[in-house]
């Protein structure tokens, strides 16, 4: 197999930033599920979490760098306490401000709080819902997280978002179970719109299909179970160079919950900083530099594959 730089080179194909509008904020690694699929090994054991301090300088970077959009991220970053601080902020340094939720911990009845912040904010959710299948759905996430999505995905429809008439914008996310692609996603999109809404009376606005990266837990069950080299494989045979163009680490930097910089959530995953140097959100005054080469690894060919992953 060839490495991805050479597929690059290969197709006189080079990546380099463009214009960079999105900040990525990783709150931290704690979570209340450990999904097999997870890249940054998130989990109930983990104790990282970004302080207030810290968020006090990624939103003073936001502002002196004029983000369009700040993606709040985890972990699960409900599990951080200063996301209502965060969210705040964010919507004042940003247009549109994003959060990722993995659904179960909407629900408990202690984040009403936090949800008429979001509402009233405006901010867009990116909900994990994996699958369907309780089972297919339980198997990556463990047992009892399909009802609690589904409980979540309904409350949040009734409160406006993934609705017409809210005015609320609810996407899914959709990633295999095991160690293969994920299907077409337009094919996709209209059979979880057509079962979500026939079962169960939920909405949404768009659903997003991806593969899953090889890194961190995946990563480990990959080679656990002998599949690593044939899963690479799979990606790299699937290389699309037309996807290079739209790769979301060409207009995305992303932050780690100690406030460092990363070009994408997946080279923070493993470890290659900004550039290829160590650099703290304290330390620049604008966004990266467009032109600026982005340090390679085999994980980027998850998001060349077929389709990509922008």
């Amino acid at each position: 197999m060839v490495s991805f730089a050479q597929a690059l080179q290969a197709n006189r194909l080079s990546l380099t930033r463009g214009v960079t509008e999105t900040l990525q904020v990783n709150l931290g690694l704690k979570c209340n599920l450990a999904c097999k699929h997870c890249h940054l090994e998130a989990g109930p054991t983990r104790r990282e979490l970004m302080d207030r301090a810290t968020m006090d300088q990624v939103l003073a970077y936001a502002q002196r760098a004029g983000f369009k959009v700040i993606d709040i991220t985890g972990g699960a970053p409900e599990l951080n306490p200063d996301l209502p601080y965060m969210v705040a902020g964010a919507a004042e340094a940003a247009p549109r401000v994003i959060l990722r939720s993995n659904l179960t911990l909407l629900t408990d009845g202690s984040r009403s709080g936090l949800l008429e912040l979001l509402r009233g904010k405006g901010v867009v959710l990116f909900a994990s819902f994996p699958a369907l299948s309780p089972q297919q759905l339980e198997a990556q996430r463990g047992k009892g997280v399909f009802d609690a999505s589904l409980r979540g995905l309904k409350l949040l429809n009734s409160l406006g978002w993934g609705r017409p008439e809210g005015g609320l914008e609810l996407n899914l996310v959709s990633n295999p179970a095991g160690a293969f692609l994920p299907p077409e996603q337009g094919s996709a999109e209209k059979r979880f719109r057509r079962e979500l809404e026939r079962r169960w009376g939920v909405t949404f606005n768009c659903l997003f299909t991806l593969a899953n990266v090889p890194l961190g837990r995946f990563r480990a069950w990959l080679e656990r179970t002998g599949n690593y080299q044939g899963y690479v494989a799979k990606l790299a045979e699937g290389f699309n160079p037309c996807t290079v163009d739209g790769l979301m680490c060409r207009s995305l930097v992303s932050v780690d919950w100690d406030g460092h910089l990363y070009d994408c959530d997946f080279n923070l995953a493993a470890g290659i900083p900004l550039a290829g140097h160590a650099t703290h959100v304290s330390q620049l005054a604008q966004p990266p530099a467009q032109g600026a080469p982005i340090p390679v690894s085999e994980h980027c060919y998850t998001c060349t594959a077929g389709s990509g992953f922008t």
